[in-house]
């Protein structure tokens, strides 16, 4: 998808570029010496205050600077060209007698970033990144250039291979998003607005978010990882990682009701990368298997109806014609 977009009042948005487009205080009562009566003052403990705990004394230090240093140039640009139709008419009828314009093609370039993941030269990106390109060409922090080949695509969770030759690639390595806490600190690393290498940090706000942004994709899944580290157009495929380093998901989307962040982004956790990898390297498509049904979310007035203990979990809506369940 290219940022030719038009935004609705908030808008779940693919996150690809185009090319040139405590104090405390104590109250105290003032009364009258006169009408104060001697009282015997409460007594105080020595305490000392080193031994009070502190709520803060458990919690871990934040520094960026090693995992952003030992990442940065796993992180690469990616630049498409690609062919834009033009509004038009295809018939020349139209065109003739009334004037209208015919449907040109013109070419384009949009930008996006790119992981890699293996000294072969294996790169990950985001499908939309790549998708109806005409030519790819990947561009590392060091600034040499290739051209990339496609290995495959995967739609259904926006997750696309490439290859390029090349040495001395740096690989950032993978951890484990399913180890991932609510609040962790996190990293994410791209090309926002063509500026290349850059980081922001922030926390992971959710997980297993389903925004819907996939669902004209078949056999669509979403679970994407919330964090409000800042995400821009040209972010799209870029990394998500942890702070030892280790890439946790690929940014995707933002949420946003002008195009760019406000405060809320989304990466596919690379535990459903990994597996998508695996199978574009080894088969050229995605290997999956289908349980048969169709499942929706428990709400709560499907708990009432089911006459459920806890609204969680998920209802069989119905089983699929023709399925191995029937």
């Amino acid at each position: 998808m290219k940022e030719s977009l038009n935004f609705k009042t908030l808008a779940i948005v693919f996150a690809t570029g185009l090319l040139g487009g405590i104090s405390g205080v104590a109250l105290t009562k003032s009364v009258s010496k006169d009408n104060v009566k001697e009282k015997t003052q409460p007594k105080i403990e020595n305490t000392s205050f080193s031994t009070i705990p502190t709520v803060y004394s458990s919690a871990t230090p934040t520094e960026f600077s090693s995992a952003a240093e030992k990442c940065i140039d796993g992180v690469v640009h990616v630049k498409t060209k690609y062919v834009q139709e033009t509004q038009g008419y295809d018939n020349p009828f139209f065109q003739y007698f009334f004037g209208l314009p015919e449907i040109q093609q013109q070419p384009s370039q949009a930008s996006g970033s790119g992981v890699i993941i293996s000294k072969e030269g294996y790169i990950v990106t985001n499908n939309h990144v790549i998708e109806n390109s005409t030519s790819i060409e990947v561009v590392l922090n060091d600034r040499r250039s290739f051209e990339a080949k496609l290995i495959g695509t995967d739609p259904a969770t926006d997750i696309a291979l490439l290859k390029i030759e090349a040495d001395s690639l740096t690989v950032i390595p993978i951890g484990n998003s399913d180890n991932l806490k609510i609040g962790e600190w996190v990293l994410a690393i791209g090309n926002p607005f063509n500026l290349t290498s850059t980081i922001t940090a922030g926390i992971v706000s959710a997980k297993a978010r389903n925004i819907n942004i996939l669902d004209h994709k078949a056999g669509a899944i979403e679970s994407f990882i919330q964090t409000d580290a800042a995400v821009n157009p040209g972010n799209s495929g870029g990394a998500l990682i942890n702070t030892n380093g280790q890439l946790v998901g690929i940014n995707t989307a933002i949420a946003s009701q002008t195009g760019s962040f406000t405060g809320y982004a989304f990466a596919v956790p690379v535990s459903i990368v990994q597996k998508v990898v695996s199978d574009l390297m080894e088969y050229g498509t995605v290997q999956r298997a289908l349980l048969g049904i169709r499942v929706s979310d428990v709400t709560p007035e499907v708990a009432k109806e089911k006459n459920l203990s806890k609204i969680n979990g998920v209802c069989i809506e119905s089983v699929v014609e023709g399925s191995s369940k029937r």
